[in-house]
């Protein structure tokens, strides 16, 4: 492949994250203007080319049905994990147990490892304590786990977002580990 080639291939992996950057550089200005926008390319560039950061790997693949299939479960357990914690937080028994438990994923993306410890991390309830990216394992903090039946339905709970996520940005790769 030609040094011409590898870079303009370079540059097509790399877009949505310069489009992501400059996006925030003008949220950050809150302002929609050519000015910000011509620094805005300006400072991704910049950080992209002095900063080194292991490139992302996308899919390259997006299925807009499994996206808005994971967006309505995903609300759906957001809604439910606030009042269950508010329950919690109100009960005079209070929160009796937490546990930290592991849970190993099926996918080996980096990007889906890491959407799916946001996702489950912006669900109340659980939090992502550390992330082993070599075994692809989440270490979560879950609430109130009185029973190996609590920590199961939170591990199963994991396994349905990434299982979501896989069918709406995964690539052919991650579905079929996530089959088998």
């Amino acid at each position: 492949m030609t040094e011409r080639r590898r870079v303009r291939k370079a540059l097509w992996q790399q877009l949505p994250l310069l489009i992501a950057l400059i996006v925030l550089w003008m949220l950050l200005w809150g302002d929609v203007s050519w000015l910000n926008l011509a620094t805005g390319i300006i400072v991704a560039l910049l950080v992209t080319r002095v900063f080194f950061l292991p490139p992302v790997e996308l899919p390259g693949r997006f299925n807009p049905l499994w996206f808005v299939v994971f967006l309505a479960e995903f609300f759906v357990e957001l809604v439910a994990g606030s009042f269950q914690v508010a329950f919690q937080a109100f009960s005079r028994r209070g929160i009796t147990t937490n546990s930290v438990i592991a849970v190993q994923l099926s996918t080996r993306s980096d990007f889906l490892l890491t959407i799916t410890a946001i996702a489950v991390s912006l669900i109340p309830g659980s939090l992502v304590a550390e992330v082993d990216r070599e075994q692809s394992i989440l270490y979560l903090h879950v609430l109130n786990t009185r029973d190996a039946a609590d920590t199961e339905r939170a591990r199963a709970s994991v396994h349905s977002v990434e299982k979501r996520l896989t069918r709406a940005l995964g690539s052919r790769d991650d579905i079929e580990r996530r089959k088998a």
